[in-house]
């Protein structure tokens, strides 16, 4: 064969690796999103969450949908799942790009966001208000999103785990008070050494 000829098939095999290798990574990056929101699922999530939480302004937030099963029964799975939809949309938005979301499952969300200017709660109370917008798609819906957060520079010895325990006690205090947002205390995990309170999944 030819230099010519020669140097045509390298061309076409490295073209068709480069090819195979970006479906690859297409897959891959397919695989590690949550279908119905698009948000990276609890692996990938994780991996990303870590990164973020060197940064001494990174602040964790756990967001949870209220009265998500009514809304189910009372509009249907359809409606559910614009909700949902919706709410990683929004959280998104507020996160920003130097920050992370993900959906740990079920109406359950996890972020990670970047608080340099020290603003989180303010953020978050208007980000409250956001949340309880009903959707464009089904105005009849309405509900409201608690929100548990808590800063890494008030635990900066405790990992992405503990920081997620944290927010989720702050989160379902929210939940049962009279505003939908809850910083964490400073105290001890009340849920005790796996921090994990009645009905709650492990975090990450």
């Amino acid at each position: 064969m030819s230099t010519p000829a020669l140097t045509v098939v390298a061309v076409a095999v490295a073209v068709a690796w480069a090819v195979h290798g970006c479906w690859l990574a297409r897959r891959l990056r397919t695989a590690r999103r949550d279908p119905l929101t698009g948000l990276w699922t609890r692996d990938a999530f994780t991996r990303r969450a870590r990164r973020l939480l060197r940064n001494r302004h990174a602040v964790v937030v756990l967001a949870d949908v209220d009265h998500f099963k009514q809304v189910n029964d009372t509009h249907g799975h359809a409606a559910g799942d614009a909700l949902l939809a919706a709410t990683a949309a929004r959280l998104t938005h507020a996160v920003g790009r130097s920050g992370v979301v993900g959906r740990l499952g079920g109406d359950e969300f996890a972020a990670i966001l970047i608080d340099r200017d020290a603003t989180a709660a303010d953020r978050f109370a208007v980000l409250s208000r956001v949340l309880a917008r009903p959707l464009d798609t089904a105005p009849e819906v309405h509900t409201s999103v608690s929100l548990g957060w808590v800063r890494r520079s008030d635990r900066p010895d405790e990992n992405l785990s503990a920081l997620l325990r944290r927010a989720d006690e702050a989160m379902y205090a929210a939940k049962h008070g009279p505003s939908r947002v809850r910083r964490a205390t400073l105290g001890r995990l009340l849920a005790g050494l796996t921090g994990r309170r009645p009905g709650r999944r492990s975090a990450a």
